[in-house]
């Protein structure tokens, strides 16, 4: 087998949020078999940003999919903030998901019936809170993401980098472990795009958030600290543009490395 390729050695003064171990995922049909992971070995620092970047196929969503304890792996382990994901309970999983996990899809996934306040809120009304309650959290976040002035807008009457700013927020309101984003500019425009990846930059940095975040846009990957390139289920390099917004460094990089 060969030697896994990992990422660099963290900084001392920054803790190891998630630390993943031999990493395998794999689908069995009775036709076929596809191994989407093959041995991952990875650390992720706090307050680092850090893009996983690969060709369709490579494992980059499982990878997300598998640090969110969405779904199990077929073998190797997972440690968010030291606690094994592998040895948890589906009901005890899901509440450390919902408290400890932030979560940015593609597809904004907004309640159309609720506000921009409403949605925000929504993990803590689950939790059993109230609206008001949570209203000064809310609005903070709702500030930071710059959309104070649309907190009683619902999501019909949002463009789609508010809907994904409405997204982020809600994802920040449990001040969780580690924010994943999967794709998060699929759906806009490079001018909404490139405001997204501003802003997750901003929110790592300034608020020492960590960040995971799934892209195969070069502009994106090079705001991030680290880069993590994919191959057919293995990791076969990394890039540091360390927040630079060099995206020749990294579409270069990422072309010598993924071939």
């Amino acid at each position: 087998m060969e030697t896994p390729v990992n990422m660099p050695p963290n900084d001392a003064d920054h803790p190891v949020v998630v630390d993943v171990r031999d990493l395998r995922k794999i689908y069995a049909t009775p036709e076929h078999t596809v191994t989407a992971l093959d041995g991952v070995t990875l650390e992720v620092a706090a307050g680092s940003f850090t893009a996983i970047m690969g060709a369709s196929g490579s494992g980059k969503s499982t990878l997300l999919h598998l640090v969110g304890g969405l779904t199990a792996p077929t073998a190797g382990t997972i440690l968010i903030e030291g606690h094994d994901l592998g040895k948890m309970s589906d009901q005890r999983r899901t509440l450390f998901r919902r408290r400890r996990i932030g979560v940015i899809f593609q597809e904004y996934n907004l309640l159309p019936t609720l506000t921009a306040r409403e949605n925000v809120a929504l993990p803590w009304l689950v939790d059993g809170r109230s609206l008001s309650d949570s209203r000064a959290r809310v609005d903070e976040l709702l500030a930071l993401v710059e959309l104070e002035n649309r907190a009683e807008h619902r999501p019909d009457a949002l463009s789609g980098g508010e809907q994904q700013r409405v997204a982020i927020a809600r994802a920040l309101l449990n001040d969780p472990a580690i924010v994943l984003a999967d794709e998060p500019t699929g759906n806009l425009d490079s001018k909404q795009s490139h405001a997204i990846w501003r802003l997750l930059r901003d929110i790592a940095v300034r608020h020492c958030t960590t960040i995971l975040m799934v892209t195969h846009e070069a502009q994106g990957a090079a705001l991030a600290d680290d880069v993590i390139v994919l191959k057919d289920g293995r990791i076969i390099g990394f890039l540091q543009p360390k927040g630079s917004g060099d995206a020749t460094l990294v579409a270069t990089g990422y072309q010598e490395l993924a071939g």
